[in-house]
């Protein structure tokens, strides 16, 4: 059959990017507690394409990523691109995958169990001599105006906070390992099951660690940096405020890109 992606183009203009977008697929992660946790994904895959080519072979992406699904572990993702350069004959590859993660997490006075789901992503380019790969983690946590507590006679106004980090890959770490990170910076972690032991516990322990915006992305700093693991990251915080009509933001990034 006729290769018309093949076929020469006369416009002279190469593209940094093409490929496939939005691909829904299971995929399988590392998991610090049961090894392996299976997992579904938004893929998008690309690569360059010369000037003197009409097209890409869209299929050949897919076809490299189900080999990697079942083994999507921090170090193969590269791999993973390299491969469609090779299969591509392309100079660079790019590739994103966006994926909830699983964590069972116990109520902090009845133990109950319950799953809570965090927003994940890897993301990286492979080239001829250097790449590049970064995760991505968000945490939605629970943080008490510090000033609020200040002036009140009573209580003090609470809000879910969503913190999320980008980080440079160094050396291997575990997603769990960043997200407690985070939970211990914020005036509470959050839970999907408390019982009402539980809720009193949180809405104390949250009084008693009041927590700015700025007080949280500057926190999750001095912790990623004392883990001596990245050369480059970067946290941003969003609070979705309770008694405004707007939302408080903070943002700070470290290293060498």
């Amino acid at each position: 059959m006729q290769d018309v992606q093949s076929q020469p183009d006369g416009r002279n203009i190469p593209l940094q990017k093409v490929g496939v977008k939005n691909i829904k697929y299971p995929i399988v992660v590392l998991d610090k507690v049961n090894k392996t946790q299976a997992t579904t994904a938004t893929v998008d895959l690309y690569a360059n394409l010369p000037h003197h080519f009409k097209g890409t072979h869209m299929s050949r992406f897919i076809e490299v990523f189900h080999d990697h699904s079942k083994n999507v572990k921090m170090e193969n993702f590269i791999h993973m691109l390299h491969s469609i350069r090779s299969v591509l004959d392309a100079e660079q590859a790019y590739g994103r995958i966006a994926f909830p993660y699983f964590i069972e997490k116990k109520a902090p006075v009845s133990g109950q169990a319950s799953m809570m789901q965090y927003h994940c992503t890897y993301e990286g380019t492979a080239g001829p001599v250097d790449h590049e790969f970064y995760v991505g983690i968000e945490v939605p946590v629970l943080t008490l105006c510090p000033c609020s507590k200040e002036i009140s006679d009573r209580g003090a106004h609470n809000q879910r906070s969503m913190v999320k980090v980008l980080l440079k890959m160094g050396s291997f770490f575990w997603i769990e390992e960043i997200i407690t990170l985070i939970e211990n910076s914020a005036s509470c972690g959050l839970f999907t099951l408390l019982k009402r032991e539980d809720e009193k516990w949180v809405t104390e322990h949250s009084y008693d660690n009041p927590t700015f915006v700025e007080d949280l992305v500057r926190e999750v700093t001095v912790k990623i940096e004392g883990l001596n693991k990245f050369p480059w990251f970067s946290v941003e915080a969003e609070n979705m405020e309770s008694i405004h009509l707007h939302d408080a933001y903070a943002y700070v990034e470290r290293g060498v890109k």
